[in-house]
């Protein structure tokens, strides 16, 4: 028990490294192309390539951590993305950065794959939830404090790339240090986008918008702020807003859903999400406590969706398809994710930077229809055999097999060290 608990906190350490640095970056990136001027489209392109990466890299991944193994996979993957990190500094062309984006998102979500593999072989039944709920935490966290890293003063220019990579570099250190045998990489299991969409229509569809939301919020809401007129602290607190919005809402908000029709939840909280859009619209340029609470209650509903997406498909899925079919959301997710920065910076483009907000409210009022629409599809679904809810972000195909609904009922055995090897 005590060794689980060293090699969690170790590597959740190594998470929140990782998570602060890929976090600032986004921001730092989209940020200085705003001051640039560069048009939103170009940005929105920049940060598409970051999502195509990552679902390009989720199965090429795979294959890499199988064929050199865990520790050498992480080691290879970090030190790529550290160095492609350091790589913005030589040059500040947006087609260059759009490709070292990419390779970032590749390596990142590899290093997902490594990290999650470790802990759902090292957590048995008895903590799998906390350490669950404890990894989700540490992304959240991670990611928020990362946005802040744009404040520290950069003379040169180059000194930002050089924290984030040096963060990166650092989150490489808890896992090639282990001295815990290295994980199962669970195999990639095939399931039919088609017999996906068959079971839960609302689900995938769920998916695929909320990844819309997330990626143009992440790809271009730096640059919305930039845009609005907020220095460079208020970009920080606007954007950290967001994220702790969406870590301290998911909760309350998803456990409704195990007491009610889910449908009801996700379509409440996507005419929540349009009308909060409508507010960032109309007050996006104010500076203050009433820009902070717009962007927490925008956090707290958008990052709400895709988990809800996940417990509502689970619902009607067999504990042996639960891992499968996450690839299908996944893919939804990503498709989203890598068309909504591009969407959003083209109607930025047309109509300034409330055109962010105006965007993703339209997703949303589209995902709102599509569930009312579903409601009167399919009968309400038995709320006491439906699954518990699990505030989650999308990562990688790993995290479904640590995810609480995934357990097994047999214990699972004690790994050994390397000093019983």
């Amino acid at each position: 028990m005590l060794s689980t608990l060293n090699l969690v906190s170790s590597l959740l350490s190594g998470v929140a490294l990782l998570m602060i640095g890929a976090g600032g970056l986004s921001t730092i990136l989209a940020f200085r192309m705003g001051e640039a001027d560069y048009p939103a489209i170009i940005v929105g392109l920049v940060t598409s390539l970051y999502f195509i990466g990552i679902v390009m890299g989720t199965r090429a991944c795979h294959h890499i951590i199988s064929t050199v193994g865990h520790i050498r996979a992480f080691a290879a993957l970090g030190s790529l993305m550290s160095a492609a990190t350091l790589a913005h500094a030589i040059t500040p062309d947006p087609f260059v950065w759009g490709f070292l984006r990419f390779i970032v998102g590749f390596a990142t979500v590899g290093m997902f794959m490594c990290t999650e593999s470790w802990l759902n072989e090292k957590s048995s039944n008895e903590i799998r939830g906390q350490v669950f709920s404890l990894y989700q935490v540490v992304l959240y966290l991670g990611q928020g404090a990362g946005q802040f890293l744009i404040n520290v003063p950069d003379e040169t220019g180059a000194l930002l790339y050089i924290l984030t990579s040096v963060l990166m570099s650092l989150a490489i250190l808890p896992v090639v240090l282990t001295r815990v045998a290295a994980p199962t990489l669970p195999k990639p299991t095939r399931f039919k986008i088609g017999r996906l969409w068959g079971i839960s229509p609302t689900g995938m569809t769920t998916s695929m918008l909320s990844g819309v939301i997330m990626g143009a919020f992440y790809g271009v809401g730096a640059l919305f702020a930039e845009q609005s007129g907020l220095d460079k602290n208020q970009t920080a607190q606007f954007m950290g807003a967001v994220i702790i919005g969406g870590l301290i809402l998911q909760y309350p908000i998803g456990k409704m859903s195990d007491k009610y029709d889910r449908r009801l939840i996700i379509l409440g909280v996507a005419i929540g999400t349009a009308l909060i859009c409508m507010a960032l619209i109309n007050h996006g340029r104010a500076n203050g406590i009433g820009l902070l609470v717009l962007s927490a209650m925008f956090g707290g509903f958008s990052f709400t969706l895709y988990p809800l997406a996940v417990a509502y498909t689970n619902d009607f899925l067999t504990p042996e398809d639960l891992v499968p079919a996450s690839g299908g959301l996944i893919v939804s997710y990503g498709v989203g994710a890598a068309s909504g920065p591009l969407i959003a910076s083209l109607v930025m483009d047309a109509f300034g930077a409330g055109g962010l907000f105006g965007f993703v409210g339209c997703v949303s009022i589209i995902l709102a229809v599509f569930i009312a629409f579903r409601i009167t599809q399919r009968e309400t679904p038995d709320i006491e055999d439906a699954g518990d809810f699990q505030p989650m972000q999308n990562t990688s195909a790993v995290i479904y097999e640590i995810h609480p609904e995934g357990e097994e009922d047999e214990e699972e055995p004690e790994l050994p060290t390397a000093e019983k090897l």
